[in-house]
C-alpha cells in the first residue's frame, strides 16, 4: 500500500476526470449550483473576496468558485499533473491560482495577511488526512483563516460502516475503452484500504493498472463535533442521494 500522493502520481490522476465523467466543465456547473444550494457566494462589496479549494483535482469546485465571483480562487492539491489540469481549464478564469501543498499546510500560507471568505474540501479529501489529530489541525486552521461568517463546505463518504463480502468491491465507471472498479479492506477501526483497479484496452487486449491507498473513517455525527470544538457553527450536515454526506459550517469567530 502507497500513500495518497503516490496513488495519485502513478495511477488515479491519469483517470481521475474520466472517473468523474469526462467533463470538467459540467461538473463544475453541477458544483456550483450545490454550493449555490448551500447559500454560498462572495462577498457582493469586496474585490478582494478568496475562495480555496483543498484537494481540487481538476477543478469542478475551483471553477465554480470561480464562476460564483471570487476574485481569488486558490486550488490546493499535491498532484502537480491535476493541477496543470485545471490551469488548462481556468485559462479564461483569471481568477483562478493553483498551488501544489499538502492541504493542512496550505491554509496559513494561503491566508497570510488577509482573510479567506470560503473554503472547500470535497469528493473524500477529508478522509485523505493521516489521522483525526490532523483533522482537527485542518478544522483549526480553517477556523483561523476564515472571515468573520466565512463558510467551509466538506463533502466525504462515512466509512465507519463496513462492507461485507462481495459488497466491498464497487463499481466506478466504465465504457467501451477503460473500467474502474475499487475494493474495500477495513483494517482497523480509524482506516480503511481503497484498492484501485483500472483496466485500459490495449492493441493486444487488457491491461490492468492497479494501486492502494489509506482513507480515513470518521463518523459524520463525530465531525459535527469537531467542527463545533473548532469554533464553527454548523449550518447544513445531510446525506446526499448518492452516498456522500456534505456539511457546511460558518466562522463563529
Amino acid at each position: 500500500m502507497t500513500d495518497q500522493s503516490a496513488h495519485y502520481r502513478d495511477l488515479l490522476a491519469h483517470h481521475y476526470s474520466w472517473m468523474l465523467g469526462g467533463d470538467v466543465e459540467q461538473v463544475a456547473t453541477q458544483d456550483r449550483l450545490a454550493l449555490e444550494g448551500l447559500s454560498i457566494a462572495a462577498p457582493g462589496s469586496s474585490r478582494n473576496s478568496v475562495a480555496v479549494d483543498l484537494g481540487c483535482g481538476p477543478g469542478p469546485q475551483t471553477l465554480a468558485l470561480a464562476d460564483m465571483g471570487f476574485a481569488t480562487v486558490v486550488g490546493v492539491d499535491t498532484s502537480q499533473e491535476l493541477l496543470a489540469e485545471l490551469a488548462q481549464h481556468a485559462s479564461s478564469r483569471p481568477a483562478v491560482q493553483t498551488l501544489q501543498a499538502d492541504l493542512v499546510d496550505a491554509l496559513p500560507e494561503v491566508a497570510g495577511q488577509r482573510s479567506i471568505d470560503a473554503i472547500v474540501c470535497m469528493r473524500d479529501t477529508l478522509l485523505h488526512l493521516p489521522d483525526h489529530n490532523a483533522v482537527d489541525v485542518l478544522l483549526a486552521r480553517a477556523a483561523a483563516s476564515l472571515a468573520a461568517e466565512g463558510t467551509l463546505v466538506l463533502t466525504y463518504r462515512d466509512l465507519t460502516q463496513p462492507l461485507e463480502g462481495v459488497d466491498r468491491f464497487l463499481p466506478v465507471r466504465s465504457d467501451s475503452d477503460r473500467i474502474m472498479l475499487c475494493a474495500l479492506d477495513y483494517d482497523s477501526p480509524d482506516r480503511v484500504t481503497v484498492n484501485d483497479l483500472v483496466y485500459t484496452r490495449t492493441p493486444t487486449g487488457w491491461q490492468l493498472h492497479k494501486s492502494s491507498y489509506p482513507k480515513l473513517r470518521i463518523a459524520p455525527d463525530d465531525l459535527v463535533k469537531r467542527l463545533e470544538s473548532a469554533g464553527f457553527s454548523v449550518t447544513h450536515h445531510a446525506q446526499q442521494p448518492g452516498g456522500m454526506w456534505t456539511t457546511a459550517a460558518r466562522s463563529s469567530r
